[in-house]
């Protein structure tokens, strides 16, 4: 492959920084993303002279715009160190898991109210069967009185009246 001249390479670095900050702006192309595919994409270079090279004998070498990645990268990773969100999609990413986490934490709730509510529910059921066998009962021992037995009631004592 034949060499850049001088030339070419320094205005393929002055399109590399102007993409560069555009990107980093939030000014990201429709489908692009804060990476250097898009990166290389708008400045209108390969995405492979960001990368290192091999020499023929196995040596490595850095690619001609590989300090300009690095670069990228730094400063990308200080916006976001700062709290900022470059790209929108990230933005969009960490909300949908915020809303996850809370329509989980919803979920997981609204589960135990059930749970909680399918107990009673059974307990009450269990209840009301154990009354309505007792209420039988009692309508079926009404109806044979011979199997009922009175009590004598006795005269209450009131302890501050003398006896007779």
């Amino acid at each position: 492959m034949a060499r850049i001249s001088d030339e070419t390479r320094t205005r393929n670095e002055q399109a590399i920084r102007a993409a560069m900050d555009r990107l980093l702006r939030g000014d990201l192309p429709s489908g692009g993303k804060t990476d250097l595919k898009t990166l290389a994409a708008e400045a209108g270079v390969t995405r492979t002279g960001f990368y290192p090279k091999k020499n023929r004998d196995g040596t490595t070498r850095p690619g001609p715009y590989q300090h300009l990645a690095e670069e990228f990268e730094r400063r990308l990773n200080a916006l976001q160190d700062a709290g900022e969100i470059v790209d929108p999609r990230d933005g969009q990413i960490a909300r949908l898991k915020a809303d996850n986490a809370d329509l989980r934490e919803r979920l997981s709730r609204r589960e135990a109210r059930i749970a909680e509510l399918t107990e009673f529910q059974t307990l009450s059921l269990s209840r009301l069967a154990a009354q309505h066998d007792e209420i039988r009962r009692l309508r079926q021992a009404l109806e044979h009185p011979e199997s009922i037995t009175t009590l004598r009631v006795r005269a209450r004592v009131d302890p501050n009246r003398p006896p007779r």
